[in-house]
């Protein structure tokens, strides 16, 4: 059994260039050994578990929908609003809602003090990410980022 103390990881920052989106990560699963991005095949758990703390005024990240991924999250305190598909829902402490495979979700912080919440992932083994907003895609476990050019079936196959 591995064991860690929350309180004694350190917050890492991600931060996007102009500073619109922020988020601060406790990563608990791969303090207690799991790799990233892994899956159980690639030695990781069945599920990744983080405490996130969003700034007042910060966004968790760019709007965005897992293909395969699906996550579970527990509002600790603060307060802030989901975007989820279509609506925008305020969230605060004491707050737990799903975002499952498909749909649409980003955070933000809409009050005066942290908004700290746990996200608990199925952790799949790949998954592919759309953002909606700009028409990009990421690809993990490579964590490459691109947007597409519709081609022909049959394009550079003969």
């Amino acid at each position: 059994m591995k064991h860690v103390q929350q309180a004694k990881l350190a917050w890492v920052e991600q931060r996007s260039p102009r500073g619109r989106f922020q988020i601060f990560r406790r990563h608990i699963s791969e303090a207690l050994g799991a790799p990233r991005d892994a899956g159980v095949a690639g030695g990781g758990h069945p599920f990744d578990v983080e405490l996130s703390r969003l700034p007042p005024g910060a966004t968790n990240f760019p709007f965005h929908a897992h293909a395969a991924q699906w996550e579970l999250y527990l509002v600790v305190s603060g307060s802030g609003e989901l975007r989820a598909g279509d609506t925008r829902t305020p969230v605060t402490a004491g707050d737990s809602f799903v975002c499952p495979p498909g749909e649409p979700h980003q955070i933000k912080n809409t009050g005066t003090e942290d908004l700290i919440y746990y996200v608990i992932a199925d952790n799949p083994p790949a998954d592919v990410i759309n953002y909606p907003d700009s028409n990009k895609w990421l690809v993990k476990p490579q964590r490459k980022v691109f947007t597409l050019q519709e081609t022909n079936y049959f394009a550079d196959e003969e």
